[in-house]
């Protein structure tokens, strides 16, 4: 198994997360060579769970979100698991956790409790709505965060549409990106000072940034945006249109690719046009553009629009499913899709690390645990001998795969 490599080699990050927000953060930090364990319940991260698909009883969820971490799995009903808990948690550079508030405080685990002993501990805190304001003891989900946030009032069609969600968790795995951010900067600042700190974030304001460009509409004109499906609110012609066989995306907005735009479906007379001859004309009249492009784009394939479009260094691209973006030329030659080997499932893809380190390059180089599948070594880690692990398996304060499970 290649050992890490990344520029945060060396770190040590305890995960106490579930479902996606906080395992992208640890993910993200795993990928950038920290020593990521992740702790998981008796029954596992609910992801464990999320299934169909499942690849040879595994699911394909979990897998995706947990590679490169090492786990184990521990009742913290149990006081000798918890005693274990606060052991990793004093010598740990950072401590993920997504749980309701209070429930750390409960455990004694609270910033201020793990402060005393390891005061440079880094203690990243994902949640609904942060942890302070009104929402503060509010649980969140993606769905709830979209829609309070705004985006699901500027996604899809048009207005007097049903509300429209981002497909993907937008706000689950933007905040877990912000958390990594936010760790990392944290974890320079304590190499230098030696001092730890709370990093806070959540679903709620990972969806808010995503507003950046129809919030600055409504600053500065009183207006609420409406959805314009695949346009642009502030640039035009930028979106899809539909050829003879499929769809494609076009980015015409400036006005020296809109003069090439023209040029290659064969419109030059459009720029005569005042309805279209500047960016602010061409928004005031978009439908009438949209309507007259969409006739000429559908007399050819994507394919041949695309070749020319390319021949004319104008900024085009095919509206990929899934399928077709992992068969991509250039995402294979970016290493976004990889495979590590796992214990039961086999030789399993996943998601490659989208930041490119010239000197410390990340890696993907373990698979997603199984449960309790780390938790002998762990705790070997902390100084227990095999008498000490095994009547802690036997007690049920740990959980443990099978010996020889690597």
């Amino acid at each position: 198994m290649t050992k890490s490599t990344g520029p945060l080699a060396g770190m040590r990050v305890i995960e106490l997360a579930h479902i996606m927000a906080g395992p992208v953060c640890g993910l993200m930090l795993a990928d950038m060579g920290a020593d990521v364990i992740k702790v998981e319940k008796p029954g596992g991260d609910d992801t464990r769970r999320f299934v169909p698909p499942e690849i040879e009883g595994e699911a394909a969820a979990y897998m995706m979100m947990n590679r490169n971490k090492r786990g184990i799995a521990l009742n913290l009903k149990d006081p000798a698991a918890l005693d274990i808990l606060k052991r990793l948690l004093a010598d740990a550079d950072v401590v993920i956790e997504n749980y309701r508030k209070g429930t750390m405080a409960k455990l004694g685990l609270s910033y201020e409790d793990l402060a005393e002993v390891n005061p440079r501990l880094i203690y990243c805190e994902i949640s609904g709505f942060g942890r302070t304001g009104p929402y503060a003891d509010r649980g969140g989900f993606d769905l709830i965060a979209q829609g309070m946030s705004g985006l699901m009032s500027i996604t899809g069609e048009g207005p007097n549409r049903p509300p429209v969600k981002v497909a993907a968790p937008i706000s689950d795995i933007n905040a877990g990106i912000l958390a990594a951010m936010g760790i990392s900067a944290a974890y320079a600042n304590a190499q230098r000072t030696g001092q730890g700190q709370k990093v806070d974030t959540s679903l709620f304001e990972a969806a808010i940034v995503q507003t950046y460009w129809q919030s600055a509409i409504a600053f500065a004109t009183g207006d609420k945006p409406a959805p314009l499906g695949s346009a642009h609110p502030l640039n035009a012609p930028y979106q899809s249109f539909q050829t003879s066989d499929g769809w494609i995306n076009v980015g015409a907005a400036n006005q020296a690719n809109w003069l090439r735009f023209l040029d290659v479906i064969g419109a030059p007379e459009l720029d005569e046009d005042a309805r279209f001859s500047s960016n602010a004309a061409r928004i005031r009249n978009l439908p009438a553009l949209v309507e007259i492009l969409n006739g000429y784009l559908a007399q050819e394939t994507t394919a041949v629009w695309l070749e020319r479009m390319d021949r004319a260094n104008l900024p085009a691209g095919p509206v990929n499913d899934i399928l077709q973006m992992h068969a991509d030329p250039q995402v294979a030659a970016r290493d976004m899709i990889v495979a590590v080997d796992h214990p039961n499932a086999g030789r399993v893809q996943t998601i490659g690390h989208p930041v490119k380190y010239s000197r410390t390059p990340a890696s993907i180089h373990r698979p997603a645990p199984l449960l309790g599948q780390h938790t002998r070594q762990v705790l070997a880690d902390l100084g227990c001998d095999a008498a000490q692990i095994a009547a802690l398996i036997a007690e049920g304060a740990v959980i443990a795969a099978e010996e020889g499970a690597t």
